[in-house]
C-alpha cells in the first residue's frame, strides 16, 4: 500500500543487524523511482551519490553542492523504500559546528548512515589526482563530532580515507586504525588498485569494512564473490545506475532525431510498468477508500 515503508529506526537496525554476516550490496540511485527498482531487483541498500548529485544538477564532483541540497534529495531517493541507505557526506560541508548540523539534519531525515572522508576542502572525486589531506588529527576531531552529535547509535558514521592516492597503502591503513579507535562504526578505503590492497586492509582492520565499485577509476573491477571471500561488509556501486540512464538517453537521442522513434519501443519502459513502478493500482483502492468513506461519513 502506498506511504507505507518501515522506520527509519527499523530500517538503522536492520542495516547494522545486518553487517556483521553479509557481504551488502548498496547501489547508487538518483530518483525515488530508481530506488523502487533497486528494492525490487534485490539489492540491500539504497547509496546516495555525492558525484551523482553534483551531476544532476550539472556540477563536477568538487565540492559544489550543499548540505541543504544533498539531505533534501537524499530523503525524497529513499524515503518510499523500505531498503537502508548510506549518504555521501563529503567532507562534512564545513567546520566541526556545520558536521554536527549535517548529522543532525540526515538523521532527522531517516537516512541509516553516511559517510565523510579526510580531503581538505573543495575537494575532488575520489578517483581523481590531485587530492589533498587534512591532518590525522583533524579527521579523528570531524569523527568524533559526529558520534557525540547522532542520537540514535545505530545512525552509522562511516570513515572515508582517501589516502592511498596521496600518501600511499601504509599511511592509508594509519589513518584507517585511528580513525577507527575515534568511534567510526565502518572504514571506507577509497581508490584501492588491487584484490590484494582490499586484503591487506581487511587483514588490519576488524572493523565493518566498505568498498567502491565505481566503474572508470582507480579500481579495477572485483565481483562481489570476491568481496564476500574477502568478508567485505559493503560494496557500493554508486554511478553505476546513472551512467546505464545517460548512455541510453544518449544514443536514444542519437535514433529519436533520425525518426526512428518506432525502433525505440523495445528499450523503452512501457506505460504498463511506469504505472506499476508508481503503483497506480494502489492510489485507485486509497481513492476509492476515501470515497467510501466520505459517502458514509455524509450520510450519517
Amino acid at each position: 500500500m502506498i506511504f507505507k515503508t518501515i522506520s527509519a529506526q527499523e530500517k538503522r537496525k536492520k542495516l547494522k543487524a545486518q553487517l556483521e554476516s553479509s557481504c551488502l550490496r548498496f547501489v547508487g540511485s538518483f530518483s525515488p523511482l530508481v530506488s523502487r527498482l533497486i528494492e525490487q531487483k534485490g539489492f540491500d541498500g539504497i547509496y546516495v551519490s555525492g558525484a551523482v548529485l553534483s551531476s544532476l544538477q550539472g556540477w563536477p564532483d568538487v565540492g559544489l553542492t550543499s548540505l541543504t541540497e544533498v539531505v533534501d534529495l537524499a530523503e525524497s531517493f529513499t524515503q518510499f523504500s523500505s531498503l537502508p541507505s548510506i549518504v555521501d557526506a563529503d567532507t562534512g560541508f564545513g567546520g566541526a559546528g556545520n558536521l554536527a548540523r549535517t548529522v543532525y539534519e540526515l538523521e532527522k531525515k531517516g537516512l541509516s548512515a553516511f559517510h565523510i572522508e579526510d580531503q581538505t576542502f573543495p575537494k575532488r572525486c575520489g578517483h581523481l589526482d590531485q587530492k589533498t589531506l587534512i591532518s590525522v588529527e583533524d579527521m579523528i576531531l570531524k569523527i568524533k563530532t559526529a558520534v557525540k552529535a547522532r542520537k540514535d547509535n545505530n545512525f552509522l558514521i562511516i570513515a572515508r580515507t582517501d589516502a592511498r592516492g596521496v600518501e600511499g597503502l601504509d599511511p592509508a591503513l594509519e589513518r584507517a586504525k585511528a580513525y577507527v579507535s575515534a568511534g567510526a562504526d565502518i572504514i571506507f578505503p577509497e581508490a584501492l588498485q588491487s584484490v590484494k590492497e582490499f586484503e591487506i586492509f581487511r587483514t588490519e582492520i576488524s572493523t565493518p569494512l566498505m568498498a567502491n565499485m565505481t566503474e572508470f577509476g582507480k579500481t579495477e573491477i572485483i565481483s562481489h564473490q570476491t568481496f564476500k571471500k574477502l568478508a567485505y561488509n559493503v560494496v557500493i556501486y554508486p554511478v553505476s545506475a546513472w551512467r546505464l540512464a545517460l548512455k541510453a538517453v544518449d544514443q536514444g537521442l542519437d535514433r529519436l532525431f533520425k525518426d526512428q522513434q518506432k525502433d525505440l519501443l523495445p528499450q523503452m519502459q512501457t506505460r504498463q510498468e511506469l504505472y506499476k513502478l508508481l503503483q497506480y493500482e494502489d492510489y485507485k483502492i486509497f481513492d476509492k477508500t476515501l470515497y467510501n468513506f466520505s459517502i458514509k461519513k455524509d450520510r450519517a
